[in-house]
């Protein structure tokens, strides 16, 4: 007697996961954004942050650098990444393929996310280790806090490219599509200037923004200036929470798995 071997949910996101590297790795533009233009960015931010008076933050220049930076990265390898991988998938009828097999909706998005969501990681995990060795910052005082914010905002980032895919007309389209989010992150969810500097009407605005709670979570896991403040974590988490939910709703609603015409 014979049995049919059935491919479980963690084979079938392994095999989209590496289907999806091997496409990312032959993307020179793609690469080039997930490994060069972050780290080009972190130094914009410390380039930034060094204008700045940062005695009412309780920051150190290092300190405000490092932790925005962890929050360029992730936008940049995880949202502005993945916007054009969806549309380009879609265009290209891939996600209308893989519909017709094995995989659910879900796997389908979560396995083309997987390498990038992989390579951020990576790299905030580089950024972090590079503070605590070579820029006098202290290892992580929360990590469960940090790891939790870095997280939550990989797969928010993630819902939030697959909603703003589901807008996007082309690849080419994608580069304008993700500037909205982008600009108000850059400019408003303390990666550049740390809320503290702000009016604390302003501040309490912005702070409802997208990004805005994973810089709060990253900042108090490493940092702990919320270490006894359960209420401002749970805030934070909140946040990002809702904000992944919204863009969950969006992608059921509205994401198109064929070619717009």
């Amino acid at each position: 007697m014979s049995a049919t071997a059935t491919t479980g949910a963690a084979g079938r996101l392994a095999a989209l996961g590496r289907a999806e590297l091997t496409l990312l790795v032959r993307n020179r533009t793609a690469l080039f954004m997930a490994l060069l233009m972050p780290v080009a960015m972190v130094w914009a931010v410390r380039s930034s942050v060094a204008r700045l008076d940062l005695a009412r933050t309780g920051l150190s220049l290092a300190a405000a650098s490092m932790t925005g930076g962890i929050g360029v990265v992730l936008i940049f390898v995880v949202y502005a990444n993945l916007v054009p991988a969806y549309v380009a998938r879609r265009e290209e009828l891939v996600l209308k393929r893989l519909r017709a097999g094995e995989p659910g909706d879900l796997e389908i998005l979560a396995g083309t996310a997987l390498p990038s969501a992989a390579v951020a990681l990576s790299q905030c995990a580089v950024l972090i280790a590079a503070g605590a060795l070579l820029l006098d910052l202290s290892a992580p005082r929360r990590p469960e806090i940090l790891v939790v914010g870095m997280l939550l905002g990989t797969v928010m980032l993630a819902a939030l490219a697959a909603a703003s895919a589901a807008v996007t007309r082309t690849v080419e389209s994608a580069q304008i599509t993700v500037l909205p989010l982008m600009a108000v992150s850059f400019g408003g969810s303390g990666l550049f200037v740390p809320l503290e500097l702000l009016p604390d009407g302003a501040a309490d605005v912005l702070r409802l923004l997208p990004v805005t709670p994973v810089v709060e979570l990253v900042r108090y896991g490493w940092l702990g200036g919320a270490g006894t403040d359960a209420g401002a974590v749970l805030r934070a988490v909140g946040c990002a929470v809702v904000w992944a939910g919204l863009a969950v709703f969006a992608v059921r609603r509205w994401f198109r798995w064929e070619p717009r015409r």
